[in-house]
């Protein structure tokens, strides 16, 4: 059975250690609230979008370079009737550089079409990466405007 998980990438003019270490800077591309630390393997940290909404995430796999993985221990979407429609998906990013230009190759996995917030959660990741993380591996700024669905 193919799996439909929601994918997006992007190149930018940076090494790849270097763009780990953005990606791990989650306010400096996603705009949400942040606590905890996500640089290490290991690490553990909690995003909030407001409300009584959050996310807690743990970095399960760093290879410098290559490959960052969150996993989404625990989460609260208020605004879906499944609040915890995230909880054991994951955040994948893969890197591989080529002469100064890194490509990202981004998947959530878990997050499919026929979940929920797919069709919300869709133009959202399109915008965190494809406009905000470029932004902010590209200028050192993130652009927080959401789209308009």
């Amino acid at each position: 059975m193919e799996k439909n998980d929601f994918n997006s990438s992007i190149s930018a003019k940076i090494s790849a250690d270097e763009a780990i270490k953005k990606i791990s800077n989650v306010p400096g591309w996603w705009g949400v609230t942040f606590s905890g630390n996500s640089e290490k393997q290991d690490d553990q940290f909690i995003i909030k979008m407001g409300g009584d909404s959050f996310f807690n995430f743990t970095v399960t796999e760093l290879i410098p370079g290559k490959r960052l993985v969150w996993l989404v221990t625990d989460c609260n979407m208020p605004w879906y009737s499944d609040k915890k429609e995230w909880a054991n998906t994951k955040l994948i990013f893969e890197l591989n550089e080529n002469n100064g230009v890194t490509d990202l190759n981004f998947t959530h996995e878990g997050l499919t079409p026929n979940v929920e917030c797919y069709k919300d959660c869709e133009p959202g990741w399109t915008h965190w990466i494809k406009t905000s993380l470029f932004s902010y591996l590209t200028t050192g700024k993130g652009d927080f405007k959401q789209p308009r669905n």
